[in-house]
């Protein structure tokens, strides 16, 4: 990934420094395909003159369901849910039986055409099949497995070179707005440590590879300490919080975390420690688990509310 000369700090945009979550349009991040786009309030909904904007789940989990659930019911003003994909194509043709609207079932490869926009609540495995067909079509894609980008930093340069648009939500960590505002300047260091029943860190590489038991734990027990990316890599399905905080700062070798397996928290917790040149700060978030313990049930919850912000003409946060 190619650094950023105007701001070292932040090395997801290189030719943006103003704006590194969205290095297609500066001007409005939040809408990079319209930017005049005002369709609705971030808290009050209106009736559009515009077309929908067609949206795709690739992935059926919790968070897929939740997202697909709640934009069958209307909950994003502007936005329909026109297609998903998962794994057990029978299975998501039941599920989306039970909705009051109807949605194609396809294949990830069939995805694109159907959809302006896709939301990818899959394995990481599965991130460059899935957003990679919408960034060649300069469509948007919105990532939650963030810890797959930093394994497949191509599909930044592909965005930016295409002409599409990666967005990731600010998902189960507070503070990310706080860590972009303060990434204009000079960031010294940011911590992370999570906490998380052992059942939600059950099965994770790392333990694997490592030989690590967490099962029976009667105390908090660390087991890991390293970089951002290191723990990206070894916790692919439980941390993508910590992806999205480095490349929010900065970046994946300079974030540090702590990942700890603690039976005595029912939820996970997540905290941040940030010094820079314009502020120091601490905030800790406690998520109450989905019904996927790996994962919070706010994910979902961040989702709706990037797309409902992307349809208003009124937004509040960074």
């Amino acid at each position: 990934m190619t650094s950023n000369p105007a701001n070292p700090n932040n090395p997801i945009n290189p030719n943006n420094p103003i704006n590194p979550i969205n290095p297609i349009n500066p001007i409005n991040p939040i809408n990079p395909i319209n930017p005049s786009a005002s369709r609705t309030s971030s808290t009050s909904s209106t009736p559009s003159t515009l077309q929908p904007l067609r949206i795709a789940i690739a992935g059926l989990g919790a968070i897929g369901k939740s997202i697909a659930r709640t934009l069958a019911a209307g909950g994003v003003p502007g936005g329909v849910l026109a297609s998903v994909s998962a794994k057990n194509l029978d299975r998501a043709r039941e599920f989306v039986s039970t909705l009051p609207v109807t949605a194609a079932v396809l294949p990830i490869s069939e995805l694109e055409p159907s959809a302006d926009l896709v939301v990818e609540c899959a394995p990481g495995a599965l991130l460059p099949q899935i957003v990679g067909p919408f960034l060649r079509a300069k469509k948007q894609a919105v990532v939650l497995s963030v810890g797959a980008l930093l394994s497949n930093p191509d599909l930044i340069d592909q965005a930016r070179e295409q002409g599409g648009t990666l967005l990731v939500p600010t998902g189960a960590l507070i503070g990310l707005d706080a860590v972009i505002a303060a990434a204009e300047g000079t960031i010294h260091s940011v911590t992370m440590v999570t906490r998380k029943p052992p059942n939600g860190l059950a099965g994770a590489p790392y333990l694997v590879d490592n030989q690590i038991e967490v099962d029976g734990l009667t105390e908090p027990k660390c087991i890991f300490k390293g970089t951002a990316r290191e723990a990206a890599r070894g916790f692919p399905a439980n941390v993508n919080v910590v992806a999205a905080l480095s490349l929010a700062g900065i970046g994946p070798d300079r974030t540090t975390m702590e990942i700890w397996a603690d039976p005595t928290v029912t939820r996970n917790v997540h905290s941040i420690e940030v010094d820079s040149d314009s502020a120091r700060f601490r905030m800790t978030m406690e998520n109450i688990p989905s019904d996927n313990p790996k994962t919070g049930r706010i994910v979902a919850q961040s989702v709706v509310a990037l797309l409902r912000k992307m349809n208003a003409n009124f937004r509040v946060g960074t």
